[in-house]
């Protein structure tokens, strides 16, 4: 499962909780992941993931964010993942429950 060797690898490389869903007691500064789409073709195997970071303000779910796609781009020297592309990022604040996050959306092909 893609989100897991993402989340996996992404809680190695930052060293702050990553998860596939909202838990409590995550602290201040932490990264969701969820898989927005896949497909399959000729025997490869792709997804696209978004991947928020949350912070405490504005500033430090920008920094999360830009620590996140410094680690994503060397994620491919992972056997299991063949390309990871950033699609695109942009702050996605939870204004709802008043929290700051960013979004960075991968496209990734995995096996």
């Amino acid at each position: 499962m893609v989100e897991k060797i993402v989340k996996d690898y992404l809680q190695s490389s930052l060293g702050i909780p990553v998860r596939l869903e909202e838990e409590d007691d995550l602290g201040n500064e932490y990264v969701l992941i969820e898989k927005t789409g896949s497909s399959t073709g000729n025997h490869i195997a792709s997804a696209t993931l978004a991947v928020q970071s949350y912070s405490a303000s504005l500033y430090g779910a920008a920094s999360l964010n830009e620590r996140v796609k410094e680690a994503m781009e060397k994620i491919i020297e992972l056997d299991d993942i063949s390309k990871c592309e950033l699609n695109t990022d942009y702050n996605y604040t939870d204004t709802a429950r008043k929290k700051y996050r960013y979004q960075a959306v991968y496209d990734i092909v995995h096996y």
